[in-house]
């Protein structure tokens, strides 16, 4: 609000006053003529002469760019300079839901040891993947089969992450949710240049389906969708290449992989998820890889309990290496 003084009018006073007639003046004799000065006048100073010197203005330094953040191990683009080989899981799911539990620094120097033997021509990147949404087997409270770990999870992880100068990668099962809430649910963590996402489309879950009844689905688009979010994310905050993982067990769980197009700063990954001995594994692997868009690269997932049923050897480093295309993204659980 202004506030405003008035000022009040002001009264003039006319004084009149009265002066006696003046005397006539006195005759004077006439007054000498003046005198007329011969000294030359001092020259004017030339204001050029005075005036300093305009001083040029000082420049200043040029100031140092700012470093651009960079992925746990150096760069801004995954691949190819890494490969990433790391373990899956959530807490008080091991062994079921996973081996990425417990003492979590623990788990980071398996995984430095057994990448070692996966990283060949290239720079290992560790991943953490997180279960970070869980697929239930009931509705739960709000219907949508599906719970998610507190912040303090997520947090503890990226923390261990970080030490272990590893990604971290959230893991989605939706249930009868669906990827992009889902996703955005983790916007925060997104902002964070050591995230990325892993979709399970088998835990998509249509209509009246049941988790662990029926296999879920999802589509190019749905992908499309969740990895634009992401790029948005990483073109605001001018952050590195984030992973977006789409998990594959069989050839129904993505519809229309055709339609998925490449987005800026996202390094898109099919990890094939065949279960079983090591020739069905293989057998998956070169299916579902067969057509996968040159844009994709290829990833691989080993199952230490399923694998390893009835007597069966789990796949090793030099078996998973001489698939074709050779795995850019192994994963563990």
């Amino acid at each position: 609000m202004k506030l405003h003084r008035s000022l009040g009018p002001l009264a003039l006073i006319a004084l009149a006053c009265c002066a006696p007639a003046a005397a006539p003046p006195a005759k004077t004799a006439p007054a000498a003529p003046a005198t007329t000065s011969t000294a030359a006048s001092a020259p004017a100073t030339s204001a050029a002469a005075t005036e300093e010197p305009v001083k040029e203005p000082e420049k200043k330094e040029k100031e140092p760019e700012k470093k651009k953040i960079e992925l746990p191990r150096g760069g801004r683009e995954i691949f190819p300079r890494f490969r990433l080989m790391g373990y899956c899981g959530t807490p008080g799911g091991e062994p079921a839901m996973g081996r990425l539990a417990g003492d979590l620094a623990k788990k980071a120097k398996a995984i430095e040891k057994l990448g070692a033997q996966y990283a060949r021509e290239r720079e290992l990147l560790p991943v953490f993947e997180l279960i970070a949404t869980i697929v239930l087997g009931l509705p739960g409270a709000d219907g949508k089969w599906r719970r998610r770990v507190p912040d303090s999870v997520i947090d503890q992880y990226l923390k261990e992450a970080r030490a272990a100068k590893a990604l971290l990668l959230l893991n989605i099962q939706p249930g009868h949710s669906d990827f992009i809430t889902e996703v955005k649910h983790y916007e925060k963590y997104l902002r964070e240049p050591e995230v990325g996402v892993a979709l399970d489309p088998e835990w998509q879950m249509h209509g009246k389906q049941k988790p662990g009844v029926f296999y879920g689905q999802t589509t190019g688009t749905a992908i499309n969708e969740v990895a634009e979010f992401m790029a948005g994310i990483i073109k605001e905050g001018d952050l590195p290449e984030k992973a977006l993982v789409f998990h594959q067990v069989n050839g129904t769980v993505v519809k229309d992989e055709k339609d998925i197009v490449p987005h800026e700063g996202i390094a898109l990954i099919k990890g094939v998820d065949g279960l079983g001995p090591a020739p069905t594994k293989v057998v998956t692997y070169n299916y579902l890889v067969k057509n996968m868009p040159s844009t994709t690269h290829a990833g691989f997932k080993l199952f230490f309990d399923e694998d390893t049923a009835n007597n069966n050897k789990l796949m090793t480093p030099d078996d998973v290496m001489k698939l074709t295309p050779q795995p850019e993204y192994i994963m563990y659980e």
